[in-house]
Order: structure tokens, then C-alpha cells, then sequence
């Protein structure tokens, strides 16, 4: 399962990296980009950390993704764009998921 986990962080990581270039090319949004970068480098530790401790691995996945579905979740309800609100709901929500499950199988 963990491996599965390491996966996903990182593709979520990098979603959210290219989610947060994206915001600033479209928008010239700075705390997009920032946001973006920030989010993703934790999701990469998070993804490393699983090798190494995995309760603080799983602890930085859960709380990178509770943090994103608190931002986008609301903005997809309101506005009804698949992106970037759509798509960072479910991967935040996957996120919350596959972290869940993670520390069950652990």
C-alpha cells in the first residue's frame, strides 16, 4: 500500500506544481505559484519520508491534503470550474483516501 501512497504523492505533488504555474502564467497570481510550489515540495517529502517514517510521512500527506480540499473544495462549490477546483478537490480528496487507508494497512 505504501508504495501505491508514493505514487500518488507524487503525481499529486506535481499536479499541484504545474496547478500552481498555471495560476500564475493564466493569472499572474504569485500566491498560486507559491502555494503551488510549497504544497508539492511537501507532498515530494511526504513521498520520501514514506521510506524513512512513515507516521510522519503519512502525517505531512494528510495535512498537505486537508489543507488543499479546505481551499479548492469550497471554490469548486462555488464556482463550478473543473479547473483548477474540480481536479484539486479530488486529488486532495484521494489524498485524504489514500493516506487514510495507508495508516489502516500500516
Amino acid at each position: 500500500m505504501f508504495d501505491f501512497t508514493r505514487i500518488y504523492y507524487v503525481v499529486f505533488a506535481l499536479l499541484t506544481i504545474v496547478g500552481g504555474i498555471m495560476g500564475y502564467t493564466k493569472k499572474r497570481s504569485v500566491a498560486s505559484l507559491i502555494a503551488g510550489i510549497i504544497s508539492g515540495a511537501l507532498l515530494f517529502l511526504a513521498a520520501w519520508l514514506l521510506h524513512y517514517n512513515v507516521n510522519g510521512a503519512l502525517v505531512l500527506g494528510l495535512v498537505v491534503s486537508v489543507s488543499l480540499a479546505g481551499r479548492f473544495i469550497p471554490n469548486y462549490l462555488e464556482k463550478k470550474t473543473p479547473i483548477p477546483g474540480g481536479l484539486m478537490s479530488l486529488l486532495s480528496l484521494g489524498g485524504i483516501v489514500v493516506t487514510l487507508l495507508s495508516w489502516y494497512k500500516k
